[in-house]
């Protein structure tokens, strides 16, 4: 049985939720991009037709969570650039190095302009079966 890579939280307004999961750290942080991507923009239609190495770093796992989302927002911003492709090249509880797919921003690949990762609702936690970060986006 194929696990869930992650799941939308209803109910939101001004926000949006989501819940990804991962049998490790590596699969958690690729999970969780590609939840906000698919919010940000049509993921699926995304091409990785450009690569590059990004790098974050934290105090503990919880904070690189957020630096993470928060440092992909960024990208977005200044690079003009949406990512479909997320590959964890290392990871520990307060360093991430990934390789990230993606390409220029075209009008018909946007979705919803994602400004900033919320406090509210956030928690982080290890599970029996790996981790699970909910996380919700203010829009």
């Amino acid at each position: 049985m194929k696990m869930v890579k992650y799941k939308f939280i209803e109910g939101l307004t001004s926000d949006v939720m989501f819940e990804a999961y991962g049998k490790n750290l590596k699969e958690l942080f690729a999970n969780a991009a590609e939840a906000m991507f698919s919010v940000i923009c049509e993921i699926k239609e995304v091409k990785a037709k450009y690569y590059e190495e990004f790098e974050m770093k934290a105090e503990n796992a919880s904070e690189l969570m957020v630096n993470w989302l928060q440092g992909l927002i960024a990208i977005v911003d200044t690079e003009e650039m949406f990512f479909s492709k997320f590959t964890i090249k290392e990871i520990d509880e307060t360093h991430v190095i990934a390789k990230l797919g993606g390409e220029s921003i075209r009008p018909e690949l946007g979705g919803t302009v994602v400004k900033a990762v919320t406090n509210y609702g956030y928690k982080f936690e290890k599970t029996k079966k790996g981790y699970k970060v909910r996380v919700s986006v203010d829009i």
